[in-house]
């Protein structure tokens, strides 16, 4: 096999391998100003989507532009969350720079996609292909292409039951009295399939996530001490994913909560995919106890004024109905800002983190209220990677999809692995 790395080399976002000049595996997009896109030109026979999210998903319906129409594959939920964003991004940037693809490309996906549950070999352009969980958000895999001679594993984004700290308290045990360990939303990856090579993914190889049942329980406390003082919280989180698992969190602590945002999309979305979650019934709870903000007739102001945690996107305060919320709650110290996501230099959540003031439509804002971050990664820190590629020490693995992958493959080849990093637009035969 041939592996071109047309993006997610050396970097975190538009993911894109191509195998063989055949089959893509991703093919996402780099937001940023001017977004950035895979490099060169591309024309497989097939996609294979690893899961939905902007950075691995953002830019397929651009690869149906011409007169070409590649298969596309992925998981059921993979396909309704990326249709979800690709309308988001084309409702917000059609006709600019900022969306790859238009409104004709968009209805083409649904002419040639093709949705596969885990572990059910399909072909795609002459390979065998197989979709593992990957433990990231829900639909998210795994993906193990065979050729009859080769067999890659292609990580994509993946979390583990392996972090630091796994052992779950009392509070972080499931109706039937399981421990849950990691995320809420989805259990982390056990699938370790055979493979030939691995092209992994690096994003927090230098970091070591505090054990989820602390930032768990510190946010709720924290959350819990500002209602209790009389004040609101407001609550920016990523749509996918992040979203649900907070609402998760606000149910199981029974912290009164709102939703707004295309979060609420999505959760509803989920709930039509309980094969995909953990705990399908803790969700429909969760969505029941939150309540869903519609944004008509002031509610938006109304809302800031209640003794409530208020989940809104957008998680980097870069648009979003946090754009409503901000302004409203910034003055009273009493209130809180907690942030639950890594916050993109250039951002105006990583502004407001580092100065205590935030850009909202176009006004540099001081923030009196309190601002927090919290680590509810849904990405394997370093112990877990380890973990995950010891099943693979016999097994050549290239490091992708991160900002220090070089660095991250010269300590594996330290503790013995046949380990690389590709840079951007590197062609590696395996």
């Amino acid at each position: 096999m041939e592996l071109q790395f047309l993006g997610g080399a050396g970097e975190v976002g538009r993911s894109a391998v191509l195998v063989d000049d055949r089959l893509l595996l991703d093919y996402g997009m780099k937001t940023g100003t001017p977004p950035a896109y895979p490099v060169g030109s591309v024309d497989p026979e097939a996609v294979v989507v690893s899961h939905g999210h902007l950075d691995h998903a953002g830019a397929v319906p651009a690869l149906l532009s011409g007169r070409d129409r590649p298969d596309i594959h992925w998981t059921p939920p993979t396909r309704e969350l990326a249709l979800t964003l690709a309308r988001d991004t084309l409702k917000l940037h059609g006709g600019s720079h900022r969306c790859p693809f238009t409104e004709t490309d968009l209805k083409r996906v649904g002419e040639v996609d093709q949705p596969h549950g885990y572990g059910e070999p399909f072909a795609a352009a002459g390979y065998e292909v197989t979709f593992f969980d990957a433990g990231h958000i829900p639909g998210s895999a795994h993906v193990l292409v065979d050729d009859g001679e080769t067999r890659l594993l292609y990580t994509g984004d993946f979390h583990t039951t392996s972090q630091r700290g796994s052992d779950a308290p009392a509070s972080r045990t499931d109706r039937h009295g399981e421990p849950i360990r990691g995320q809420r939303l989805v259990a982390g990856t056990t699938a370790r399939p055979d493979a030939d090579v691995v092209v992994c993914e690096s994003t927090y190889s230098d970091v070591q996530h505090e054990p989820r049942a602390t930032v768990e329980e510190r946010f709720a406390e924290s959350v819990r001490t500002t209602l209790y003082e009389g004040g609101t919280v407001v609550v920016p989180a990523f749509a996918i994913g992040r979203t649900q698992e907070l609402l998760l969190i606000c149910e199981h602590y029974d912290i009164p909560c709102y939703v707004d945002g295309m979060g609420q999309d999505v959760t509803r979305m989920l709930r039509q995919y309980p094969d995909y979650v953990r705990d399908a019934d803790a969700l429909r709870r969760a969505k029941s106890h939150a309540r869903f903000v519609t944004g008509r007739d002031g509610q938006r102001e109304r809302i800031a004024e209640q003794n409530a945690a208020i989940v809104t996107t957008s998680g980097m305060l870069s648009g979003g109905p946090a754009m409503s919320y901000i302004p409203e709650i910034r003055r009273n110290p009493t209130n809180k800002i907690a942030m639950t996501g890594y916050q993109v230099e250039g951002t105006p959540g990583r502004e407001l983190l580092e100065t205590g003031s935030a850009e909202i439509d176009g006004r540099v804002m001081p923030v009196a209220a309190q601002v927090e971050q919290y680590d509810f990664s849904a990405h394997a820190d370093r112990d877990g990677l380890l973990s995950f590629l010891d099943s693979y020490r016999d097994t050549p693995v290239l490091a992708n999809h991160g900002d220090r992958c070089a660095t991250f493959a010269e300590e594996l080849r330290v503790e013995g692995y046949e380990a690389s990093a590709p840079a951007l637009g590197d062609a590696v035969t395996v």
